[in-house]
């Protein structure tokens, strides 16, 4: 099973990074406001980047990782995954 961290901009341009098996479910979970408590009401939301891992460990301490960013570095990784995606 492959797990994703993710990182979601709110409609007030606020950002949330979580962690998945099932990115469609999870996405819907956040639009019902069924998801993170962070994103009730502040929807809607749009995936602004996603990193695959192996397994939840991973992708729970990449999470942390990702969490300890200030909102600029956020920015700019998820500049850099775009960058990347072009380059494919």
């Amino acid at each position: 099973m492959t797990w994703s961290v993710y990182i979601l901009k709110c409609a007030d341009k606020s950002l949330y990074t979580g962690i998945t098996n099932n990115i469609a479910r999870r996405l819907e979970d956040h639009e019902s406001g069924n998801g993170a408590k962070y994103t009730k009401g502040r929807g809607p939301f749009k995936l602004v980047y996603q990193e695959f891992l192996e397994n939840r460990s991973l992708s729970t301490k990449r999470e942390s990782e990702i969490k300890k960013l200030n909102k600029q570095e956020k920015f700019a990784l998820i500049d850099s995954r775009k960058e990347r995606s072009r380059d494919l």
